[in-house]
């Protein structure tokens, strides 16, 4: 539907009638212009959940700014403690704010649709991709907002606080040791034939290991660079020390976890054959799971309309009026 057409009022309206959300991705400014806020829809139903998901909010001074995921990882302070600590800012090789939204929103839903249905009233939700980001700082925001904390960045992906929970180099490559828990620490320094330094006094505690990162880490390079990292992983995973070897993509999608859990599954595509991708990781027990290709626009209008009671004619003088695209094949930009 093209909302800024006239005739698709009617047809967006009757559609509201049928379901429990309204969800828009869309600049802060846009959802009341376009009608998709709660007061705008309650006369249609009154327990109609509208979730908008935009870049700073429907209210305050950056409300009609676009948000990009690459440019809030800046602005929410991620890149500023990511890389390097004589390097540049580095963003996540994954656009994380996005998916975070993603969930964050579909949570807002699930939850606001599970009040509207005990109510009989439905509501706004109106999400920021900035506060999202923000939202996942975590302790590092408590940290800085509380106690005047300063993030510094360490070498190796080193975690702000924890000693060791960083990366290593190996002989052959590179694998990540985590010891969060003061037991994981004393089962690492045993695997490792080190038991004297558990007992050292300048690593025996947490403030103390951070107190000298650069002595311990060194301490630790030196002995993890004498074998290959599938021999560092092996030894530590044995004795209940969380490590893993740093895979590639095309690695970590022949893990045998994965495939174990049938979790790389095909699908056959008009266009591109067959393909494989990732399975949603959401597993709910008796739930049917229905592994398809996502639609192309306007795919399923006629279908979706018809299910709404709208004759052929009706649907036919919709699309002349430039309300609804329609689409009977593949779109071009499908077949790259």
């Amino acid at each position: 539907l093209d909302l800024r057409v006239a005739t698709s009022r009617e047809v967006f309206e009757r559609l509201v009638m049928r379901v429990d959300a309204v969800f828009s991705n869309l600049r802060g400014d846009q959802p009341q212009r376009l009608g998709l806020t709660y007061n705008q829809l309650k006369h249609v139903k009154p327990e109609i959940v509208c979730c908008s998901l935009t870049g700073f909010g429907r209210d305050g001074p950056r409300t009609r700014e676009g948000g990009y995921d690459y440019t809030l990882q800046g602005l929410a302070g991620w890149q500023s403690v990511t890389g390097e600590p004589d390097g540049p800012p580095v963003k996540s090789g994954l656009s994380l704010v996005d998916y975070c939204g993603g969930y964050v929103a579909a949570l807002a839903i699930v939850a606001a649709v599970w009040r509207a249905r005990k109510t009989g009233r439905g509501g706004d939700a109106d999400l920021s991709l900035f506060e999202v980001a923000l939202a996942q700082l975590t302790y590092l925001g408590t940290w800085v907002s509380s106690r005047g904390y300063s993030p510094e960045r360490h070498r190796n992906s080193a975690h702000q606080s924890i000693v060791p929970f960083q990366n290593f180099e190996a002989a052959d490559g590179w694998f990540v040791v985590a010891c969060p828990k003061e037991s994981l620490w004393r089962r690492l320094c045993t695997a490792l034939g080190l038991n004297h330094l558990a007992s050292d006094e300048r690593f025996c505690t947490f403030a103390r290991r951070r107190e000298n990162r650069e002595t311990l880490i060194q301490i630790l390079s030196d002995v993890f660079a004498r074998e290959p990292a599938s021999h560092w992983v092996q030894l530590l995973t044995d004795a209940g020390v969380p490590a893993a070897k740093i895979q590639s993509i095309d690695a970590a999608l022949a893990d045998p976890q994965l495939n174990a859990r049938g979790g790389l599954p095909e699908v056959d595509h008009p266009v591109l054959g067959r393909v494989r991708h990732m399975r949603s990781p959401l597993r709910i027990s008796e739930a049917e799971v229905n592994v398809a290709r996502g639609p192309f626009l306007g795919e399923h209008t006629t279908s979706t309309l018809r299910d709404l009671g709208y004759t052929d004619e009706e649907i036919a003088r919709f699309e002349a009026r430039g309300a609804i695209t329609v689409t009977d094949a593949a779109p071009e930009s499908a077949r790259v």
